[in-house]
């Protein structure tokens, strides 16, 4: 069993006692917390597949953040125009966070 999932604008595939990293919640959730996402777009019931138009009605994803804050590999950014003497290079780390998938109501 298996659904897809929106969770601040990107879709992922969940799956019971799976962690997902998801971009970072802020402030508002907590570690340990439970957190229910309501925006199943597909949902895979023994075989049975249920797509929505657009969510499906009455199935959500029960999860628990296991860890916060946690920070993502570095991005390069790097700009130039050959023949010009335009170089820039850039970078950041992404924060996300780590949660864990604890029930699928479907």
């Amino acid at each position: 069993m298996y659904v897809i999932v929106e969770i601040q604008g990107q879709q992922f595939k969940a799956e019971k006692d799976r962690f997902l990293y998801v971009h970072y919640l802020g402030d508002k959730v907590e570690e340990g917390a439970t957190v229910e996402f309501d925006r199943v777009l597909l949902a895979d019931v023994e075989g049975e597949v249920k797509v929505g138009a657009p969510t499906v009605e009455g199935a959500k994803v029960v999860c628990t953040v296991e860890k916060q804050l946690v920070k993502g590999d570095k991005v390069i950014v790097f700009k130039k125009k050959r023949r010009k003497g335009y170089r820039r290079k850039n970078g950041h780390r992404q924060y996300f966070t780590k949660i864990v998938i604890k029930d699928i109501i479907a």
